[in-house]
């Protein structure tokens, strides 16, 4: 995983709302993923997640900075370029039932990637493929002539998974896929991911807001709140060791199956509503929720640095620029940034 497959740098994305001004919602996210890892972008629904994902694909046009897969910036390619790219770039996404033609039939959905791109001449090649990722996605080749309404939500989602197989991808941006699942289904679906990532080599952006499912599947997290990446680390330290404060709420909320440690745990219960993305807060956007907001939030928006070796965060808690602030300095270290924020 020393290869970076996908790099954005400082990307932004407008939406323009009539009347209302711009929705801000990707403002300066940067992030990279290594080939054959999984990348977890978490955050609340709202926060840009899947907005990020349809801008890297280039479904939606960015509104600056720059998305680069396999070295190629993606928003600068020609149309036939880019036709080239989405066989190595595919999606999954949130709702299987409405991403599926209803009067198509599921040869018809699998196949129709297959025929865009001329990957066959035969259709006998073109339903042994067909077949076969049917069977790679746990089901049977007897389901070829049924329609998207026959099946259940799990095995909608799988077809959905073997249309974006068909073209072979290195890179799969999986919009949540799993949370218009029944809890007992999820599970599945994800431990069918990480199969065939296994077998295939593939690389997945996971977006999600269900912090525990997406540290099973993932190998890094981005957390994000209101447009922003506000911490990043791998799967382990986020739970081990979580920096911001709005990691630390999100956490929180996580059930705990035991039932003597979650009654006598604290949770971190977020006050206000959710800022809206037209008119976000100065400064910090987190600061009107921030239960540890301090004077410097209001004006300044914290900058994105590492405090260990592949934790970052943005957070004016972590600034030792920031001379005012209590306890900064040399002698600020980790564990009195630890002590002041303990919710």
């Amino acid at each position: 995983m020393e290869d970076k497959i996908l790099e954005v740098k400082n990307l932004v994305k407008y939406f323009d709302v009539e009347k209302a001004g711009f929705l801000k919602a990707v403002n300066d996210v940067s992030f990279h993923i290594f080939k054959g890892e999984t990348y977890g972008l978490v955050g609340e629904s709202g926060c840009g997640k899947s907005t990020i994902g349809r801008t890297i694909l280039g479904l939606y046009d960015k509104t600056g900075g720059d998305v680069w897969f396999n070295f190629e910036n993606v928003h600068e390619l020609s149309d036939k370029e880019q036709f080239a790219l989405y066989r190595k770039m595919q999606m999954i996404f949130q709702d299987p039932y409405a991403s599926l033609n209803p009067r198509s039939t599921i040869r018809e959905i699998i196949s129709e990637p297959l025929e865009v791109h001329g990957i066959f001449k035969k259709k006998k090649d073109q339903m042994n493929r067909v077949y076969e990722l049917l069977e790679e996605v746990g089901l049977s080749r007897d389901h070829v002539n049924r329609y998207p309404h026959e099946f259940s939500g799990g095995q909608r989602q799988r077809i959905g998974i073997a249309r974006a197989l068909a073209l072979n991808p290195d890179f799969i941006i999986a919009d949540e896929p799993i949370s218009a699942l029944d809890v007992s289904v999820q599970a599945q679906v994800v431990n069918l991911m990480k199969r065939l990532q296994a077998e295939k080599g593939l690389t997945f952006l996971f977006i999600a807001h269900d912090l525990s499912m997406v540290k099973q599947f993932s190998d890094r997290i981005g957390v994000m709140y209101l447009g922003n990446l506000v911490e990043e680390t791998s799967g382990e330290a986020l739970y081990e060791n979580p920096l911001h404060p709005y990691t630390k709420a999100l956490l929180s909320a996580i059930p705990i199956p035991d039932p003597d440690i979650e009654e006598k745990r604290e949770r971190i219960i977020l006050e206000g509503e959710l800022p809206s993305p037209i008119n976000p807060p100065s400064g910090c956007v987190f600061r009107t929720r921030c239960p540890m907001a301090m004077d410097i939030c209001k004006d300044v928006k914290p900058v994105w640095q590492e405090i260990d070796p592949g934790h970052r965060v943005a957070c004016h808690l972590y600034d030792t620029n920031y001379k005012d602030s209590p306890r900064t300095g040399p002698q600020r270290t980790k564990d009195v940034v630890e002590e002041e924020i303990q919710l």
